[in-house]
């Protein structure tokens, strides 16, 4: 009569690990919300650029006023008259202008720039505006040089891209590990997804969203430069260390970069040296470069394009490195197989011949032996018969 056994179940885990567990969980999603909440919660007005257009006489207690009612929040450059002023808006060298140059104050805005920044800037018209209330004349104008499209005014679409981009290029980088094999072919498959990507995520946000302008080429551009800066860095760095450099390389680009871009108000607005870390990373550059193609005809694009280009031949580097490193312990293995192969073939020869002429040995020796017997029995045979 046989009898089944029924499988062991095993042991719950100890209430240490799962203590542990929770303990991680607690600390992975604190990490989450202070590198997207603290930027955000702690923005404000800190050394953005602005130009005061006027003489000395006029310039100065706007100045004066403007330190007073932000102090440390303008940094601030004069300049003569209207037009200096705008030629440093569309620069991309300053985000706005009070221009009290003529007869009526008025500030010069670039909400293309930073929506956030201009509202800011209309806030100090405003003020202008009560200061002047006491005295006749006209109010302080507001007047946008560079206007974010009438499809898109607030600027949604180019603020709600980051993540995405950021995503997609991350997305590219595991498909490529999983499903592709050599660095070199991982490399071109970065390469050729970021130009097409890129011209897909331009065509979307230019032609369906209406949220950028500009020319169409200049943007697919500034998107597939930072696609393929972000997904060869994270394949550099998956080469040379394994999933453990996919995860550094995906926690640097998520956590750091894309909080700190600064894609939705302005690098400036971030808190401490949080806007400057993240324009040295891809996710803030491209924003950046992005802006300057869509609403500037480039002007101010060449930090971004630095950074970006840096990005990619660090990650095209890393992926050389690790592929030439692949090919040498290649190489060495082959090598060492063919000399253990023809050590056997060697051996093997030797003991053939070795048994070859043992064999010879022999057969003489048999044959001298024969001989020596056959010329004994003959005459031993004679002898007998005498």
């Amino acid at each position: 009569m046989s009898t089944q056994t029924r499988p062991i179940a095993p042991a719950p885990s100890p209430w240490p690990k799962v203590a542990g567990v929770v303990a991680l969980l607690t600390v992975i999603v604190s990490v989450l919300l202070t590198a997207f909440a603290w930027p955000s919660v702690r923005s404000s007005v800190h050394d953005v650029p602005i130009a005061v257009a006027g003489p000395a006489t006029a310039t100065g207690p706007v100045t004066a006023a403007l330190q007073q009612r932000l102090p440390g929040g303008f940094d601030i450059t004069p300049v003569a008259d209207t037009a200096a002023a705008e030629r440093l808006i569309r620069d991309r060298e300053v985000y706005g202008a009070v221009d009290v140059s003529g007869a009526v104050p008025q500030v010069l805005t670039a909400s293309a720039a930073s929506a956030t920044i201009a509202q800011t800037l209309q806030g100090v018209a405003t003020a202008l505006g009560q200061a002047r209330s006491a005295t006749p004349g006209p109010a302080v104008a507001v007047r946008d040089i560079v206007a974010l499209p009438a499809d898109d005014p607030r600027g949604a679409g180019l603020g709600a891209a980051a993540l995405p981009l950021v995503m997609g290029a991350l997305i590219t980088a595991v498909l490529l590990t999983g499903l592709l094999r050599g660095a070199g072919r991982r490399v071109a498959g970065a390469l050729a997804f970021s130009v097409t990507g890129g011209l897909a995520m331009a065509a979307i946000l230019q032609f369906w969203f209406g949220s950028i302008g500009g020319a169409y080429l200049a943007n697919a551009g500034a998107v597939a430069l930072t696609v393929a800066a972000i997904s060869t860095t994270l394949l550099g760095l998956e080469a040379l260390l394994g999933y453990p450099g996919f995860g550094l390389g995906a926690a640097l680009m998520m956590l750091v970069g894309n909080p700190f871009a600064g894609s939705a108000t302005a690098p400036e607005m971030l808190p401490g040296w949080g806007g400057a870390l993240g324009q040295l990373l891809p996710p803030g550059a491209g924003g950046q470069l992005l802006r300057c193609t869509a609403f500037f005809d480039g002007a101010g694009s060449g930090h971004a394009v630095t950074v970006l280009l840096s990005w990619l031949a660090l990650g095209v580097s890393l992926c050389l490195v690790s592929g030439l490193r692949t090919g040498r312990a290649a190489t060495g293995g082959d090598a060492g197989a063919g000399r253990a192969a023809t050590g056997g073939d060697a051996g093997a020869g030797r003991a053939a011949t070795g048994g070859d002429a043992g064999a010879g040995r022999a057969a003489t020796g048999g044959d001298a032996g024969a001989g020596r017997a056959a010329t004994a029995r003959p005459a031993g045979a004679g002898q007998a018969p005498a």
